[in-house]
């Protein structure tokens, strides 16, 4: 899903923003043959929201985490929870300035077809807008 004109790219903010506080995670958008090798990783798509048509936006993030362990998983999505409530509400950077965020699910084990990987996944509400 595209950004608003004038807004930010959520899911280009939260993959970067994450990459820098987890550097022993794999972030990214989309998951492909190499999930298995690349474990530990978080997937952030934005999913849904809203805004005001300028500025402002309403984002709607599932954020899904892949570990070998369920217990690695939930770890892991709990670790990203507090993250994106503790440190990402009310910051700012070069490219945006986050006003709220709030968990909308929080983490919870989600089925997937590969039984050698455990799948934790939330979804996030975010406002932000552009710090320019």
């Amino acid at each position: 899903m595209a950004a608003p004109v004038g807004s930010v790219d959520v899911e280009l903010l939260l993959i970067g923003w994450l990459q820098v506080r987890l550097p022993d995670v794999v972030v990214r958008d989309e998951l492909d043959n190499r999930l298995l090798a690349e474990l530990p990783t978080v997937q952030v798509q934005r999913v849904g929201g809203s805004d005001d048509g300028l500025r402002l936006d309403r984002a709607l993030v599932d954020v899904d985490v892949y570990a070998a362990t369920r217990a690695e998983a939930i770890t892991l999505a709990g670790t990203v929870r507090g993250l994106l409530l503790g440190e990402l509400r009310g910051s700012a950077n070069e490219v945006a300035v986050v006003g709220r965020v709030a968990t909308v699910s929080p983490p919870v084990a989600r089925p997937y077809e590969n039984t050698s990987l455990r799948r934790v996944g939330a979804i996030y509400e975010i406002y932000c807008h552009p710090a320019t």
